[in-house]
């Protein structure tokens, strides 16, 4: 029997990426994501909008894009990968992906209450903290500005916090509005956990800026509730001058439990981190450095504002052209000490700028039909006192010669710019009686 060549005997049509959504969709089933997701009683719709939830997850791990970009990679015409065909979505609309996410809305608190059964138990720890995220748009009724995370004053923004078990493993979510203050969002997870979750004892772990004194006093201790945090700086302060806190306690150990009386009920906990400490010191160590930098830097410039340099300690920078005073003399090396006459075009001036040309001291310059000064007409002569001689060598020595007593011809001009000479016209021709006179 003969063995043909894969390249004779498969024709491939298309080749889509499929290892990491088959990786990332065998994690999602065997921690029962799909199940989590489904209604026991729900029909062709429910499961529909389950599936298109299963793609965004699974879409958001292995690609993240905008929800325009997910109903592009999950049609079959514009696919990414095998996602969608392994999922039996088909076509899938961009109506249907904002229906899918008001259906995950409508099924968050059945989601969450699962969740709670299989994570959270009585005496255990829920891990709460807030975040933010600026919003791009001004649809959103939660939208406002507020303290920015993302360094993003300028953009309304969505608080939201995150209520997790001690493993870190998310169970409840709630978004607020954006102008809201962390403290002010733990009342409603403190209802959550005893009205819906049904636990009875529950130890709450958020940061200092989180569980403050009020909402210790006005929600924790009312529904029962324990709680874990951390003193400010300025508490700390207090305990050590005179206080219970005694750094000698660190000298044998670094973990020690402490009472205090303006803390009644209260275990403290003390810890001592030796390299939280040496950080400390390294950062101290280098602002001070920092500050002697600025400090010399500034020392420095008052010291030359007093004394300039002079000489070789004056900083040798681009030396700008000196421009030639009224009433002095130009250098010999100087580039504007010797004038040349350039041809002028229509561009080397403004519009508005006169132009003047050289040309026969006889001949006036025409100007166009609009009255406009043409760039190739002559300039006009002015009526003027003073006058250009003509140079001796190029005069005719014959008193008879017709250039001097005004006959049309080509008469020369001097080597200056034309700028030069605005109101000094040629001199009137010589006739020749004058010159048998001299």
């Amino acid at each position: 029997m003969a063995l043909a060549r894969a390249e004779e005997a498969l024709t491939i049509s298309r080749s889509l990426p499929h290892g990491h959504v088959a990786a990332v969709l065998g994690t999602a089933e065997q921690i029962g994501l799909p199940k989590l997701l489904s209604e026991r009683r729900g029909g062709h719709a429910s499961r529909r909008a389950r599936d298109l939830v299963m793609a965004l997850v699974v879409s958001r791990l292995i690609a993240p894009a905008s929800k325009l970009a997910t109903v592009r990679a999950l049609d079959p015409e514009t696919a990414a990968s095998s996602l969608g065909e392994r999922l039996g979505l088909g076509e899938v609309a961009e109506r249907e992906i904002y229906e899918a996410l008001d259906w995950l809305l409508d099924q968050q608190e059945r989601i969450e209450n699962a969740l709670a059964k299989r994570h959270l138990a009585g005496g255990t720890l829920a891990l709460y903290d807030v975040s933010s995220s600026y919003f791009e748009g001004r649809c959103c009724a939660l939208a406002k500005h507020g303290y920015s995370r993302d360094h993003r004053p300028d953009r309304l923004q969505i608080v939201y916090g995150l209520l997790c078990n001690r493993e870190g493993c998310p169970v409840a979510i709630e978004v607020f509005e954006g102008n809201t203050a962390d403290p002010m969002t733990l009342s409603s997870q403190v209802q959550k956990l005893k009205l819906r979750f049904g636990l009875d004892r529950v130890v709450v772990v958020g940061d200092r800026g989180m569980i403050t004194s009020a909402r210790i006093r006005e929600d924790l201790e009312p529904a029962g509730l324990d709680w874990i945090t951390a003193l400010r700086a300025s508490s700390i302060q207090e305990l050590t001058n005179g206080g219970p806190l005694q750094l000698s306690l660190f000298d044998d150990r670094d973990l020690a439990e402490i009472t205090s009386p303006d803390y009644p009920g209260e275990r403290l906990i003390v810890c001592r981190n030796p390299l939280l400490a040496a950080e400390r010191r390294r950062k101290r160590a280098d602002l001070l450095a920092a500050t002697e930098r600025d400090l010399s830097r500034i020392a420095l410039a008052i010291e030359r504002r007093r004394a300039p340099r002079r000489g070789r300690d004056r900083p040798q920078g681009r030396r700008r052209a000196r421009s030639a005073q009224d009433g002095k003399a130009l250098r010999a090396d100087d580039h504007r000490h010797r004038l040349r006459l350039a041809p002028q075009g229509r561009g080397h001036r403004r519009r508005s700028a006169a132009r003047r040309h050289l040309c026969h001291p006889h001949q006036r310059g025409k100007r166009g039909p609009h009255g406009r000064a043409d760039g190739r007409r002559l300039q006009i002569l002015e009526p003027s006192g003073a006058g250009l001689p003509l140079p001796e060598d190029h005069r005719s020595g014959d008193p008879t010669d017709p250039s001097l007593v005004g006959a049309a011809g080509a008469r020369p001009c001097l080597p200056v710019h034309a700028g030069l000479l605005r109101r000094i016209p040629h001199a009137k021709p010589i006739g020749a009686n004058p010159l048998r006179r001299s």
